[in-house]
């Protein structure tokens, strides 16, 4: 039986051998439906399994499975028996540090005129 590849700083990622810290978060971000999760767990509210999988219209549960494997092991999210899952410390923080590379996304997109694809900026005004 094949191990899967753990993600983490130190080890070889996609497009990099080096291990860099880096590298590794953005391969795991980078995964299918990473951080469709993050963003879905952004309010702090704990989702179950079965909530988050219905939020993000992911179809497969292993698929679902996977990704919140792997961001456990980063020490992303975690899992409260019955609460289900939310953001770590460590992962409120990421999403603290991800927020001027939406923000810069937002801008992105009204420079080609889809104002309608800025949902950052939209989403962190009804948060205020």
């Amino acid at each position: 039986m094949a191990t899967k590849k753990i993600i983490e700083p130190g080890k070889p990622v996609r497009n990099s051998k080096s291990g860099q810290a880096i590298m590794a978060l953005l391969d795991l971000l980078g995964r299918r439906w990473a951080l469709r999760i993050l963003w879905e767990l952004r309010s702090g509210e704990r989702l179950s399994f079965r909530a988050l999988q219905e939020s993000c219209q992911i179809s497969s549960p292993n698929a679902l499975n996977t990704r919140l494997k792997e961001l456990r092991h980063a020490g992303i999210v975690d899992l409260e028996g019955e609460g289900g899952y939310g953001l770590t410390e460590s992962g409120r923080s990421l999403l603290t540090a991800v927020g001027p590379l939406a923000a810069w996304a937002d801008d992105w997109a009204r420079t080609v005129g889809r104002e309608d694809l800025a949902c950052y900026s939209r989403a962190k005004e009804r948060s205020a």
